[in-house]
């Protein structure tokens, strides 16, 4: 994980002729030994109660009694079992870690609601299930309740853990309102704050739009012939990771040997992870400055990653990089689309609009017979901008779009979007069009 700041849009609405806007940054934290062992107590405690009120439910459900509300839960597994013998090494904690941990627990139950009746869009949630010590990430949040404070020398001062040294690359726009204190499987703490502000970020208006072809081959197709190379981050580290993997099969279930093992395989898939976060930032970024539209197909990534081609799928990371140009649209004054995944982007002809037979993978390049010869990836993202201009056309085009939720993972790696980008680990961010500078802000 880079030291820089991470950020991420949360949602944004109108207000007036500003923009409230919830971002969240991240930043690397440096916890001493005995800081670390107090942040492992409070994740177990919350871990503790998240599980406490998720049993409590479930026990309630099997007999038959009513749902137990949200204030009756907090009631009885933080207050009441703080008097326990069982439970007073609950009150070690901060009140504000456990409260929120029940805050997840609500959340999770209410979109698994939500989805089963429908009011959720999407894929179906599943229900809430128990937390482990052993799951990957662990976390705790502290909100302004918690009386949490940066400090003027720079560390964060949480309460009953001390003053933890933070690796900061920016300063905060304005106090943040939370900040939730991770581990993940690498073994790396981070503290991820959500700040507010009020600023009016749209970027001055451009006459472009463009249509994206995802691929492969090529990881994005332009409608103006640009194509951009997959980088192929996992294919790259396969040698790597097949070796950390190969010694932590040979270690001894249960040792240390095996714990340090499993801390470097963790590592190296984070760092497959970040370096292909970053790149994507850089290239989404690239596109949502140069163009004042854009439109993408609506991809059936959870189907094609069940297929022979799942680990190239899942190594180009579509989901994450549309979500990112989806998120960085809303906020910077752009227009995004997505078109229909039974759109026949590739097979119909971008200049009569025929729609020929299907085509297998290898055909790259056909002909109409209207005369006219078309690259297949450059033509399907012709149509693909063509489609997105119709549709928007049809339903009142709108230059900046409403509330639009980001993955919470999602990280810029520079805070002014009209950053130009820069090529990593030796590979073009763009090809086969203009050459994006690399020179600084």
């Amino acid at each position: 994980m880079s030291t820089r700041a991470n950020v991420c849009e949360i949602d944004h609405y109108q207000n007036g002729k500003f923009v409230i806007v919830q971002l969240r940054y991240q930043f690397r934290v440096y916890p001493t030994p005995g800081q670390q062992i107090e942040l492992a107590r409070a994740f177990g405690c919350a871990r503790v109660v998240f599980n406490d009120g998720l049993r409590l439910r479930q026990q309630a459900r099997e007999q038959g009694i009513a749902y137990v509300s949200d204030g009756e839960l907090s009631r009885r597994v933080i207050t009441e079992a703080k008097a326990t013998p069982q439970r007073a090494w609950l009150g070690e904690v901060s009140a504000v870690v456990l409260q929120q941990a029940l805050a997840d627990l609500n959340t999770a139950y209410r979109n698994f609601f939500d989805s089963l009746s429908g009011k959720r869009k999407g894929r179906k949630v599943a229900p809430p299930r128990f937390r482990s010590r052993k799951d990957n990430r662990q976390a705790i949040r502290f909100t302004r309740n918690a009386r949490f404070k940066v400090l003027d020398n720079g560390r964060l001062r949480l309460p009953k853990i001390g003053d933890l040294h933070v690796r900061w690359s920016r300063t905060l726009p304005s106090d943040p309102s939370s900040v939730a204190i991770i581990k993940d499987a690498a073994g790396r703490y981070c503290a991820s704050f959500v700040v507010t502000t009020a600023e009016d970020e749209a970027l001055p208006p451009v006459a472009s739009e463009v249509g994206i072809d995802l691929g492969l081959t090529h990881f994005a197709v332009l409608c103006d012939g640009t194509k951009v190379a997959a980088p192929k981050f996992l294919r790259r580290a396969a040698r790597k990771l097949k070796r950390l993997q190969q010694a932590l099969s040979r270690k001894q279930r249960g040792s240390q040997n095996r714990r340090k093992a499993v801390i470097k395989v963790a590592r190296a898939h984070a760092r497959v992870a970040d370096t292909r976060r970053d790149w994507q930032h850089k290239l989404s970024t690239a596109i949502i400055r140069d163009n004042q539209a854009v439109y993408v197909e609506d991809l059936a990534v959870a189907g094609l990653g069940r297929t022979r081609l799942a680990r190239s799928v899942h190594d180009a990371g579509w989901a994450g990089f549309t979500s990112m140009l989806e998120y960085k649209a809303a906020r910077y004054g752009r227009t995004f689309a997505r078109v229909d995944r039974f759109f026949p982007s590739t097979r119909m002809c971008s200049d009569c609009g025929r729609i020929n037979e299907k085509m297998t993978l290898d055909v790259r390049a056909w002909d109409c017979p209207c005369g006219s010869h078309h690259d297949r990836d450059v033509n399907a993202a012709k149509n693909i901008r063509a489609a997105g201009q119709a549709d928007l056309n049809d339903r009142g085009a709108h230059v900046r779009p409403g509330p639009v939720p980001a993955a919470r993972r999602e990280a810029v790696t520079h805070p002014n979007a009209a950053c130009p980008t820069r090529s990593v680990e030796g590979i073009s961010v763009l090809q086969g069009g203009e050459d994006v500078k690399t020179t600084g802000c």
